[in-house]
């Protein structure tokens, strides 16, 4: 097939698709439209186009417009500029709409699950809420973030969602052509950031290893979540929106039915912050199995639980902890995979200890979908369900699914 990159098209725009952009149809084919609406007639640039059924392209005119569409606040949200934003051109509701409508579109296709899905807003707005970032230079030495599907840098002097005390912060500063930039800002106010070069004849999965080069501020995060104040990498993993952590861990404690001397499990666990709800609600009587395969963030997890005698904590692959078989039979289990999901064996191997309620926290509504239906086939029922928006502008939408034996 003749390869259509730089072709434009005059198109109507179906639905929102899982990702960020919306479907429409150009001569029988799917192209994938960004800067675009439901509903909308556009002019679409193609952008990338692959051969077979579909392509990919941006929104460069709009012929009809939703009553929807605004103007993005940040003039690098356009075709060609960043990549990190998705739905600037789209008003507060129908952001949120557009996400309910993929994790409903989802559900249904992957799990064959009718849900009628309600985003959730979080308090703050839709601006200035991500606390950490990854940036990258150019070789200018200016900081920026990556063009939509590309390694171009495109450079920038202060971001629309970001936090206070991150990229306004690095911006000032001089930086290392071609290295990246970790930073966050904690929830005393404090910087940390990390300039990260490639270790010179050192690769992971062929890429280039990257060391710390240059560091702002500590290494270490002070954060503050379900009534308890943890201390953590500053790059390790945390929510990125900061009133996030209290929310999420405020659904897995109302969900999980727990008492006094039951067991659970925290897969994932990251530092421990569901272990620590969990923790308190089956007591000093009770047992909480904390599995994370970041031995950094086990580490200090177990610093910031050493209160809590109730809970152990594993540093390894949750599916290789599991297999052990020498762990407490959890009444509940509780977990916060990665955006891939838990997948099937890890999926089974929960099912096979028949806990009565599983507790599924999920920042990617394809791969929830995926795990609902591997928990349906072995006898768990999706009986509730919130979504949040925790990632303002972006396609991103974080999801609390309850799945009943």
């Amino acid at each position: 097939m003749t390869d259509w990159t730089g072709r434009r098209f005059e198109v109507e725009v179906g639905a929102v698709a899982h990702g960020g952009h919306c479907v429409a149809r150009a001569e029988g084919r799917v192209v994938f439209v960004r800067h675009a609406l439901p509903g909308e007639r556009v002019v679409v640039a193609i952008t990338e186009d692959k051969g077979g059924s579909f392509c990919r392209g941006d929104a460069v005119e709009v012929l009809t417009a939703s009553p929807e569409r605004v103007v993005p606040p940040c003039p690098l949200a356009a075709p060609g500029g960043c990549g990190g934003c998705d739905w600037q051109h789209a008003s507060a509701d129908e952001q949120r709409r557009l996400k309910a409508a993929v994790v409903t579109e989802q559900l249904k296709r992957l799990a064959d699950v009718t849900w009628d899905v309600e985003v959730e807003e979080l308090a703050g707005g839709l601006e200035h809420w991500r606390t950490r970032t990854r940036l990258a230079v150019d070789r200018a030495g200016h900081i920026g973030f990556r063009a939509h599907r590309s390694h171009r840098v495109v450079p920038v002097a202060d971001c629309v969602i970001a936090a206070p005390g991150t990229v306004d912060v690095l911006a000032t500063q001089e930086w290392t052509p071609g290295a990246e930039l970790e930073v966050s800002v904690d929830a005393t106010g404090r910087t940390h950031a990390s300039e990260l070069l490639p270790d010179k004849g050192r690769l992971r999965s062929g890429k280039p290893v990257l060391r710390p080069h240059r560091v702002l501020g500590s290494s270490i995060a002070v954060e503050q979540a379900a009534r308890r104040e943890w201390r953590l990498d500053a790059h390790g993993f945390w929510q990125v929106h900061p009133d996030a952590a209290d929310v999420l861990a405020e659904v897995v404690a109302d969900w999980t039915g727990l008492v006094a001397g039951q067991a659970a499990w925290d897969l994932y666990a990251g530092v421990g912050l569901f272990a620590a709800v969990l923790a308190g609600q089956v007591g000093e009587g009770g047992a909480v199995v904390a599995v994370e395969s970041s031995r950094r963030a086990a580490e200090d997890g177990a610093e910031n639980l050493a209160d809590l005698p109730q809970v152990r904590i594993f540093a390894g692959k949750v599916e290789d902890v599991l297999a052990d078989g020498d762990l407490p039979a959890p009444d509940v289990v509780v977990l916060d995979p990665p955006r891939k999901g838990a997948g099937k064996p890890v999926v089974e191997a929960i099912a096979a200890r028949e806990p009565a309620r599983v507790v599924y926290v999920a920042c990617d509504p394809a791969a929830l979908a995926r795990d609902v239906a591997t928990f349906a086939d072995h006898g768990y029922t999706l009986t509730a369900l919130r979504a949040f928006d925790t990632f303002p502008m972006t396609h991103h939408v974080e999801c609390v699914a309850l799945l009943e034996r």
